[in-house]
């Protein structure tokens, strides 16, 4: 149920409630984010757009939900600002071994055909890499096959989160994030540490590089889309339709033949005439440029 407003202003803290925000304000915010970041949020959702961006308004001093708006829209310096708007935005939630079949399909067959096309090395990009637990899948599911000892294998994790990306830097991970791995691959990867669990460094240093990157910065991603294999999963069911456009549009233009994308189990490219196919890898659902 869409709450009103006032309804939302009444369920907030005080110095939140006090914020205002004039007519219009929320279509223009929510517009304006769609445009730099590719997230969306329909009119059903302006209320919890709302209520993330609020706390940012009042942290740097403003009165108005407007004045927030005028800030991102017209102080393109003022990096530090979108920084924090991603950081409000992003969803955490994940967890290891998610959508396990893609990862079967990586190690068992996409990475044994690049090898015998002699990709060296063989790039991985995973976007968004949350805090974590995505790329570190990939390097369980190579590791076990023995990929690493066969083959020269980039993974580079990225997120548009710098919280995200602190978390993951942090190396500990709670029993949440276990809730589909083996426990035979927990005990085998990762040392209990307290409450939690903490990736072992030979793991951890498997992923060649984490970085902070909005994934509609061209040139940003451009040391990225070319990659062998793109992991790019539950990120496009947020974005717009011509934000998804344009991101497949960028990797099929850059990505060698073969290459693959693995999206996620609720999401499809299969209307943008984009240049993958939708093919049955191992078992899997893989997009193929061919």
């Amino acid at each position: 149920m869409t709450r009103t407003p006032s309804a939302v202003r009444a369920a907030m803290p005080a110095d939140l409630a006090a914020l205002r925000v004039p007519e219009r304000t929320m279509p223009l915010l929510r517009d304006l984010i769609a445009q730099h970041t590719g997230i969306f949020y329909d009119d059903d959702r302006l209320d919890l757009l709302q209520e993330r961006l609020s706390p940012l308004a009042i942290e740097r001093g403003f009165d108005s939900l407007l004045d927030y708006y005028y800030l991102l829209r017209y102080d393109s310096d003022d990096t530090t600002a979108w920084a924090k708007v991603m950081d409000a935005l992003s969803v955490l939630e994940t967890y290891f071994w998610r959508e396990s079949d893609q990862l079967h399909a990586l190690a068992a067959v996409i990475v044994p055909e690049l090898v015998a096309r002699r990709r060296d090395p063989i790039r991985i990009w995973s976007m968004p890499c949350a805090s974590g637990e995505e790329p570190l899948s990939m390097a369980i599911a190579l590791e076990e096959a023995g990929w690493f000892d066969r083959a020269a294998i980039e993974i580079h994790a990225a997120d548009a989160s710098g919280k995200a990306l602190a978390r993951a830097a942090e190396r500990r991970y709670g029993e949440r994030s276990f809730r589909q791995l083996p426990a035979a691959l927990r005990g085998k990867y990762f040392s209990r540490d307290g409450e939690s669990w903490r990736v072992h460094d030979a793991l951890f240093d498997r992923i060649t590089s984490w970085t902070r990157l909005n994934i509609m910065d061209a040139a940003g991603v451009a040391p990225f889309v070319g990659s062998d294999v793109v992991f790019c999963r539950n990120l496009f069911i947020y974005f717009t339709p011509a934000a998804i456009r344009e991101v497949v549009t960028r990797l099929a233009a850059a990505m060698p033949s073969p290459a693959y994308v693995c999206v996620g189990a609720s999401e499809s490219l299969l209307r943008l005439n984009s240049g993958f196919d939708l093919q049955d890898i191992g078992g899997a659902y893989v997009y193929v440029k061919s």
